[in-house]
């Protein structure tokens, strides 16, 4: 239903060329705060002081993103930007794949199509890192959400991105492969995201996602309601029942021949396509924003189609269940008792806590057909945000090994996160009187009862929540990130698979 192009995938490839040689439009060179790497020297040289004099009077000081693009002669490239990359103690990938996005964001700005970018010679970080963030991070920049804008001026996309490392050739070519696919799959994360609630209902969801998974080369089975009903996922039909749009089960499946029986990694990612929060109606304010409430479920399908194109060599299944919320005459009631696909019984005190309850039936399925390891991703708590803020997932799981995996994933990613308490202690928080358990327990601890009601449904298997609730849309733009959806979760959800041989034993 898009009216517009929202993203586009530019050819990417690798330069040995001087940086003072390269043809390009736009010449980005990352920069530290308080340090002159020597292409800086370089640049200084070449624009006659003008950078050096700038760092004297404070104009420029290479903050983290802070852009500076000086009159320089007597190199090829049309202009020169240096991006700041902060402190040089304080430098992570994550730091180099932003400044690529902000480099591409400003190309795409000043209508330019060709972009370079180097990285420093001075950096010490694997060659084939190097190439995957700044491969990202072109990608990334490479975005505009206002798909549905006809007054605009046509957008301008970088067709062409040259990478300077140096490094091992086929290092740098792996790496520069893996960035390609991440930024492209985060982008395809973000264009579900945005889409409206009218355009992107359970069934249109649920057809986009499997024409996307087959491409990919992944096996896909779409379960309607019938097929829910017959396995009697009655915490998911509930939710769905104000509704006059049925849900849907996604459940994608990646088994390349190479891959070991087991571990099978399993993904469940939140697909609620609007969530009105039920006849616990939310406020009107901001309830627009709840069109990104599947962010869970675009991070799981977009995270497998990546592993696909990878050919990542483990075995993974993905459930992403469907549905909107609703406030119906046949919609869920507080008060109302549910049964579960596993038979466990939920009194519900809260319908706008509908998330948790479709995760559950999700995760009984999961379970069901066979993974050892459970990551579930979702925008589920308000609370959440309260507690991290729009900067950091919420991070709940047991065993403490396995959530600090999925933590160092997601640093590796560039998806900050931060690990919550799951004490027993707090299950007393959401008691039912007449249930099994109810699927709220008040504003104390409401992100971590919320995680720990999905536990109820994992079994014993290791398992970790991502609580995305405040990082998968983005109410303010940055240098290196447009206002919208974000795409997190992506990958660090393949970042996590690709580092299989470091839990494949827990």
């Amino acid at each position: 239903m898009s009216t517009q192009t929202v993203h586009r995938t530019p050819s990417i490839g690798i330069t040995t060329t001087a940086p003072r040689d390269i043809a390009t439009e736009f010449l980005v060179l990352p920069v530290f705060e308080d340090d002159v790497i020597p292409e800086e020297a370089d640049v200084d040289a070449a624009s006659g002081g003008e950078v050096g004099g700038a760092r004297a009077r404070g104009e420029f000081k290479g903050g983290a993103y802070e852009l500076f693009t000086p009159a320089v002669r007597g190199w090829t490239a049309a202009r020169v930007a240096l991006v700041g990359l902060g402190l040089r103690k304080d430098f992570s990938t994550d730091r180099l794949r932003r400044a690529a996005a902000t480099g591409a964001l400003v190309a795409r700005q000043r209508r330019l199509q060709r972009m370079a970018i180097v990285y420093p010679r001075s950096v010490q970080a694997p060659a084939a890192d190097a190439a995957q963030v700044l491969a990202e991070g072109a990608i990334l920049g490479n975005f505009d959400g206002a798909s549905y804008k006809t007054t605009d001026p046509p957008r301008v996309w970088l067709d062409q991105v040259q990478v300077r490392v140096d490094g091992n050739g086929a290092a740098v070519e792996l790496g520069l492969e893996r960035g390609r696919v991440l930024g492209e799959c985060t982008n395809l994360a973000r264009e579900l995201s945005n889409e409206p609630g009218n355009a992107l209902t359970p069934h249109v969801f649920a057809d986009r996602a499997a024409g996307i998974a087959r491409e990919a080369g992944l096996s896909v089975d779409v379960l309607d309601e019938g097929r829910i009903a017959e396995l009697r996922m009655g915490l998911l039909l509930a939710v769905a029942r104000g509704s006059q749009e049925p849900p849907r089960v996604v459940v994608l499946q990646h088994g390349p021949a190479d891959a070991a029986k087991a571990p099978v990694l399993g993904l469940v990612g939140k697909g609620v396509t609007f969530d009105s929060g039920g006849i616990s109606i939310k406020p009107s304010e901001n309830m627009d924003k709840m069109k990104d409430d599947m962010s869970g479920g675009a991070a799981v399908l977009m995270a497998m189609v990546a592993m696909s194109r990878l050919r990542v060599p483990i075995r993974c299944i993905g459930v992403i269940p469907m549905t909107e919320n609703m406030p119906g005459g046949r919609a869920l009631k507080p008060g109302d008792v549910l049964v579960s696909a596993e038979g466990k019984t939920v009194e519900v005190l809260n319908t706008d806590a509908e998330g948790r309850l479709a995760l559950g039936d999700a995760c009984w399925y999961a379970r069901r057909l066979g993974v050892t390891h459970l990551v579930d991703v979702a925008t589920l708590t308000g609370a959440c945000v309260v507690a991290l803020g729009k900067t950091t997932t919420g991070l709940f799981g047991t065993p403490e090994t396995w959530v600090e995996m999925v933590r160092r994933a997601g640093e590796r990613a560039g998806d900050r996160s931060w690990p919550m308490p799951v004490f027993d202690d707090y299950k007393e928080l959401f008691k039912s009187e007449i249930a099994d358990f109810a699927n709220t327990g008040g504003r104390a601890g409401g992100a971590i009862t919320g995680a720990l009601f999905v536990k109820e449904f994992t079994g014993d298997l290791p398992w970790v929540h991502l609580d995305i609730a405040g990082t998968a849309w983005a109410e303010e733009a940055t240098p290196y990130q447009p206002k919208g959806a974000t795409g997190v979760g992506v990958r660090t959800l393949v970042e996590l698979a690709l580092g299989v041989d470091g839990w494949a034993t827990l």
